[in-house]
């Protein structure tokens, strides 16, 4: 089966399109990138290009429209990447296209968050079908390198191992192979543990759980803070369509808030509406009291767990940090401790369903979030000390904490990775 050696992309005035096109094109791929119009294409060119800061080769990027260019550049392309919008009928009207443009040797992609893959391309030719995977790139691509990369049931593969192949050592992502299960591997951890904590904030309020739960418990943001980088519209999408399609132990953790529902539905869609916000306006300086609605006043949060775990990190690193979580006992220490060991437990806990191995799930967090991986939190805790805190807490216990207690090795498998990078704090 050849190599990948030219890509064409669909969608490319979009974020994951135009960010796509901007990693294919900086490796030195020529890559073709397609819109609607002629404007959208020039734009989506020159946020490429803007992405990229300068390190495309000349000639290697190029646009054009569907009109005037789709059939000519599709003849000879070896990665068709669809990159269009979150939405099924759309993406399926695309590979319908695709379908009767195609070389039958022509891998063909879509960038899906976490719709289903099998389910996208059902019905179109044995040969789309074969040639069809899943690869989720994470935003922004130019500075993620996490990537998920799945196949479904009738995948070839030989069209898995030429996909993983460009993924790893062309244009250098973290590859973790993922089944086709919905939201896949980092959105289903990841959005879990985000709308979990929107959940909380409504008794509890937005700038005090972002200030407990925030980098020095392991992620590179706050979580509100991401749901609104994310964009609320792109996160009702993403834990309605898990809930709808799961029925696992943390299925009410996906239900969106009925608050969160309330601002969509006004045009409250995070940093996206600027002058509406989401969580918070006005670049950090309101906050929305989900009770109300109203956006108050951001004023300093105290919080003594948030501030000793972070003077612990700057003295003694995380596993100080986190032993000190673990003894810690109020209301504060409930909620992270709540929070952290779901995490856990429901990540590692993927193991067999969605990924093959604990090492899959941690670097995907790691790599995809940029979030402290759980095995990692395991290892800092004690695998021991981890399987009673769960089960205090009536959490399931993974097979992978098991084995970790038993035969007292470390569930974390990156020794090339400066671990405490996940925990940066203030100086």
């Amino acid at each position: 089966m050849r190599g990948i050696q030219k890509v064409v992309v669909l969608g490319g005035n979009g974020v994951m399109g135009a960010g796509a096109s901007a990693v294919f094109a900086t490796a030195g791929v020529p890559t073709v990138m397609l819109a609607r119009t002629p404007d959208k294409a020039a734009a989506g060119f020159a946020r490429a290009n803007q992405l990229a800061k300068g390190r495309i080769p000349p000639n290697v990027l190029t646009a054009g429209t569907y009109e005037d260019d789709l059939a000519g550049v599709l003849d000879g392309a070896d990665l068709i990447l669809e990159a269009v919008s979150e939405d099924v009928t759309v993406k399926r009207g695309v590979l319908s296209l695709i379908d009767q443009m195609r070389d039958p040797e022509t891998i063909v992609a879509t960038v899906s968050s976490g719709l289903s893959i099998g389910e996208l391309c059902a019905g179109y030719s044995k040969s789309l079908c074969s040639h069809f995977v899943g690869i989720h790139l994470f935003n922004p691509p130019t500075a993620i390198l996490g990537c998920e990369l799945i196949a479904h049931p009738g995948t070839d593969p030989g069209v898995v191992a030429v996909a993983r192949e460009f993924l790893t050592s062309v244009i250098h992502r973290e590859v973790v192979e993922c089944h086709d299960k919905p939201a896949f591997a980092g959105n289903r951890l990841g959005f879990k543990l985000l709308n979990e904590v929107a959940q909380l904030a409504e008794e509890h309020g937005v700038a005090f759980m972002d200030r407990l739960l925030g980098p020095h418990t392991g992620r590179a943001l706050p979580p509100l803070a991401t749901i609104d980088l994310v964009g609320w519209d792109v996160h009702k999408a993403i834990v309605d369509n898990v809930r709808i399609r799961t029925r696992d132990t943390a299925r009410e953790s996906f239900r969106l808030p009925k608050y969160m529902q309330h601002g969509i539905d006004r045009g409250h869609l995070g940093r996206k509406t600027k002058e509406l916000g989401g969580f918070y306006r006005d670049k950090g300086a309101f906050a929305l009291d989900p009770v109300s609605g109203d956006y108050r006043p951001v004023v300093a949060v105290a919080s003594p767990l948030a501030e000793a775990m972070e003077a612990m990190l700057r003295t003694r690193g995380y596993p100080a940090a986190m032993d000190m979580l673990c003894n810690a006992r109020g209301l504060e220490a409930e909620l992270v401790q709540h929070v952290l060991l779901g995490y856990i437990s429901y990540g590692l806990g993927l193991v067999g369903e969605v990924v093959m191995r604990p090492r899959d799930i941690d670097r995907i967090m790691g790599f995809g979030f940029c979030w402290a991986p759980p095995g990692l939190l395991v290892d800092a805790i004690g695998a021991s000390r981890a399987i009673a805190m769960l089960e205090q807490a009536q959490l399931p216990v993974p097979e992978a904490i098991e084995q970790s207690a038993r035969h007292q090795r470390p569930i974390f498998d990156e020794p090339a990775v400066d671990a405490s990078r996940f925990f940066a704090v203030a100086a």
